[in-house]
């Protein structure tokens, strides 16, 4: 696939870059730290740009993989080529393949011209696949194939087209797990890995997060013509110990965020924690940083609340179309009023609603019948606020209705 020659004088086979290189090669990329961790990725990945084999980059989303991939291709014998970046995952599984590599005029619905995939645009440069796990199985195939001969064939098109690339792939996935689930293919993952680059989560680069706050705070502060922002000692702890997710990226935003909406440039903890998101990197968070008492993250018990709110939701909605079912006839109407309660809300929906929430009564259910039923009905809401006190509200849980069926029921039954 690569047809250059990779031994040049700037970059000789296994040179190891001095500390002004690194410096260098840092300021010129935006590379920011001292971490040990970054330097020896950059290290990696500046003595393998001189070479032809495949590069994978693994980390986490945010740490600023695709700096990397430039660093390759600067000290590449394909810097003078085009530098493509594409996010595999953004782009529909149905065009992934006539993204990358192509296709032919009328090769299918809305092919109204013929087209150049990625490959293509990027011959003769290097090619950076961003998020490859998300590539679907048949495309994979495809990219083994042009890994290895450097040839593809376009979509509707029989003829085979050569490109001269190099490609650097990255990940934020374990394609060891993805390849022993079945969602990529092992042979791909091999001839992907063939020098990994792993750039390291901010929450393992120690002071690194303090020199990046500093950095962003000063690029801000020239954007929105403010003075920069400073942490306190307690706050500068307290960001370091934070696992901050996102990474750079959530960072940035971060510093951007405070920039623009904190008054005191000196940010002490009890101000820097309201931007923080509660240590989970699986939950959303909610910017509401404007005062103290506000939450700014969106935690579990509040969850687990929606999520009980919308299946009550599907509970009562499903109890009002049963109830349509059953008072549309005399048995489903007996029914319904032997398990009244059951059919409060329901029957309250189709109030509203403008319709009658019973038909006539049924003439085979007696008075002593419907007594015995406002009796149970009455003993169970006694029972339910005896239960609970203090509380209403849980006592209508308890009872299977709302808290304004509730209140109604205790005024009919004169419970006060």
């Amino acid at each position: 696939m690569h047809k250059r020659s990779f031994r040049t004088k700037n970059t000789p086979l296994g040179a190891r870059l001095d500390a002004d290189k690194l410096t260098q090669l840092k300021q010129r990329f935006g590379i920011v730290g001292q971490c040990p961790k970054m330097h020896q990725a950059i290290q990696v990945a500046a003595q393998a740009a001189a070479t032809a084999m495949t590069i994978l980059i693994t980390g986490e989303s945010g740490t600023g993989k695709e700096s990397f991939s430039k660093i390759v291709h600067a000290l590449s014998p394909y810097k003078h080529g085009s530098f493509v970046a594409i996010n595999c995952g953004a782009i529909p599984e149905g065009t992934i393949d006539s993204e990358l590599f192509g296709h032919k005029k009328g090769s299918f619905t809305g092919a109204s011209e013929d087209r150049k995939g990625y490959f293509e645009e990027a011959d003769g440069g290097t090619l950076f696949l961003d998020e490859v796990g998300e590539l679907p199985l048949g495309t994979q195939a495809r990219l083994l194939r042009v890994l290895e001969y450097g040839e593809f064939i376009k979509v509707g098109c029989s003829k085979v087209t050569h490109a001269d690339v190099r490609l650097v792939a990255a990940t934020n996935v374990d394609l060891l797990t993805a390849v022993r689930e079945g969602k990529f293919r092992e042979d791909l993952y091999y001839r992907l890995c063939v020098v990994p680059i792993r750039v390291p989560p901010l929450r393992e680069r120690g002071k690194d997060v303090l020199l990046l706050f500093s950095k962003f705070a000063s690029d801000f502060a020239d954007r929105y013509y403010v003075d920069p922002l400073k942490l306190t000692e307690v706050s500068e702890k307290l960001l370091m110990t934070h696992p901050l997710p996102g990474n750079i990226r959530q960072l940035k935003h971060l510093v951007e965020q405070m920039s623009v909406l904190e008054r005191d440039r000196l940010v002490v903890s009890e101000r820097l924690s309201q931007y923080l998101p509660e240590a989970s990197p699986t939950l959303p968070t909610l910017s509401s940083p404007s005062g103290t008492s506000a939450p700014h993250s969106w935690p579990e018990r509040e969850l687990l609340y929606k999520v009980l709110f919308d299946l009550r939701q599907d509970v009562v909605e499903l109890k009002r179309l049963i109830f349509e079912r059953l008072r549309a006839d005399v048995h489903g109407n007996r029914l319904i009023k032997e398990h009244a309660m059951l059919f409060s809300e329901a029957m309250e929906m189709t109030s509203e609603e403008g319709q009658d929430p019973l038909p006539s009564p049924n003439p085979a259910l007696n008075a002593q019948e419907n007594l015995s039923i406002e009796e149970k009905e009455h003993e169970l809401i006694v029972k339910a606020l005896e239960r609970y006190p203090d509380s209403r509200k849980s006592a209508a849980q308890s009872l299977g209705i709302s808290e304004r069926t509730l209140y109604r029921k205790i005024k009919e039954h004169d419970l006060g």
